[in-house]
């Protein structure tokens, strides 16, 4: 094997020695991305590079602001964690910053037929905001909007399509939990169905029928998966609650699973190992207990009767 070590194989660009020595020295592979994409790009949108490098605005700011500490990065940036609303763009905006985007094109093209019309302007702003403020690659904007889709069928039911300002929600809701690939979105989603799978199925078990849970109720059941509970353990908090009071008492319950979740306690047999309920404590022989005479004890007594008949 002719092995003649590596070697990049395009252009090279500068780098100075100190800068390398001083990412080498962080060991943050999201502070080298950023400044390796800087030296080659340049000066770029700050969704342009989250969708580079697959980054998060949380996590580009962060990346930013430790350059910044260790003298690699100057001036100002606008990078930030999401804000509670997308920036305003004009239409001149949006068509300037897009021209020529055959990406934001892809998107435009399926958000309108996910929702069956054209975009009206305030629309198309929201879905531009989606993909240059919050960052999200086209990919994983067409997967967000047929996602979002289906739950309107699902929650609504046939021929319902959801409004951009749910879209919206849900796309600040997956960067803030930084899914920026494609893959990492079907693991969300993914991970979404299977909690309402077991929400349903934990509804049933509860004798819930001809209703829909209250929202109370469906905040409970997540927060008890979300702690890493599975169904069979939920459903033995049920039972232990039915039994000591006779009805479903949600607060009652909560705080038998929050007990567990304090001693580290999560499956069923964990839980019947070291927490199960307390047995009747049973009689013990020898002073101040209670037990059945002995055979030679019973006979002992008959004698003693006997004797004391004949006399």
């Amino acid at each position: 094997m002719d092995d003649k070590g590596l070697h990049l194989s395009a252009e090279f660009c500068s780098l100075p020695a100190s800068d390398a020595d001083k990412l080498l020295a962080a060991a943050d592979g999201g502070c080298a991305l950023l400044y390796i994409y800087l030296l080659r790009r340049g000066r770029s949108p700050d969704g342009e590079i989250c969708r580079a490098l697959g980054m998060s605005r949380r996590a580009l700011a962060a990346a930013a602001a430790k350059l910044r500490t260790m003298g690699l990065l100057s001036g100002e940036s606008g990078a930030d964690a999401p804000a509670d609303a997308l920036p305003e763009y004009t239409a001149e905006e949006i068509v300037r910053r897009s021209g020529g985007d055959s990406a934001f094109g892809e998107a435009l093209a399926e958000c309108e037929r996910v929702l069956g019309h054209a975009l009206s302007g305030a629309d198309t702003r929201t879905l531009f905001g989606i993909y240059d403020f919050l960052g999200l690659p086209v990919d994983v904007i067409m997967l967000l909007l047929n996602h979002c889709a289906g739950e309107c069928r699902r929650r609504y039911g046939p021929g319902r399509v959801p409004t951009m300002r749910q879209i919206e929600r849900e796309a600040y809701d997956w960067a803030n939990r930084e899914i920026m690939t494609l893959e990492q979105a079907e693991e969300h989603i993914r991970a979404e169905d299977a909690r309402r799978e077991s929400v349903e199925r934990l509804r049933a078990s509860f004798g819930i029928q001809n209703r829909k849970l209250a929202p109370g109720e469906r905040r409970y059941l997540e927060s008890w998966l979300d702690l890493g509970f599975g169904v069979e353990a939920i459903e033995l908090a049920y039972d232990r609650t039915v039994t000591n009071t006779g009805q479903l008492k949600w607060a009652y319950m909560d705080s038998i699973i929050r007990s567990w979740h304090d001693k580290g306690l999560r499956t069923p047999e964990e839980i019947e190992l070291k927490d199960s309920p307390r047995r009747r404590a049973q009689p013990v022989s020898g002073r101040g207990g209670s037990t059945a005479p002995s055979a030679e004890e019973f006979e002992r007594m008959k004698r003693l009767y006997d004797k004391l008949k004949n006399s």
